[in-house]
């Protein structure tokens, strides 16, 4: 596979910083290779999405301007066949269902365990 590119939505620097760290100590050579794409915001998301191909989102529920979810109905709207998407949350089980009906392929909840991330974006981009 040439290198994967993940698009991180993610408003906070920590948690940034920290999904950076996990995916390139990854003990899988396609993760440790991605091209990593950081979007503070829904904005800069659509922005990112719009530049160029995406395989997976990393998406935050809660961003500055609205709600992640909207990012994944869109995809979802647009019928696109558009890459996976993967909600990273500190309120899983209350919103996993919200998640999947709009169109996400994966609820994490937050705080998560490194491997579970990786199992999970490894997943996302093998389909």
């Amino acid at each position: 596979m040439a290198d994967a590119r993940i698009l991180l939505v993610e408003d906070d620097d920590l948690n940034q910083r920290l999904v950076r760290t996990v995916l390139a100590r990854s003990g899988d050579p396609v993760l440790r290779g991605a091209c990593l794409v950081q979007a503070a915001s829904l904005a800069e998301a659509r922005a990112a999405l719009a530049s160029g191909a995406v395989d997976v989102v990393l998406l935050d529920m809660n961003l500055p301007d609205g709600n992640g979810l909207s990012l994944a109905a869109e995809g979802r709207r647009a019928g696109s066949g558009g890459p996976a998407v993967v909600v990273l949350t500190g309120a899983a089980p209350e919103r996993r269902d919200a998640a999947l009906a709009a169109g996400c392929t994966a609820v994490l909840g937050k705080p998560y365990e490194a491997v579970q991330l990786c199992a999970l974006v490894s997943a996302a981009l093998s389909h």
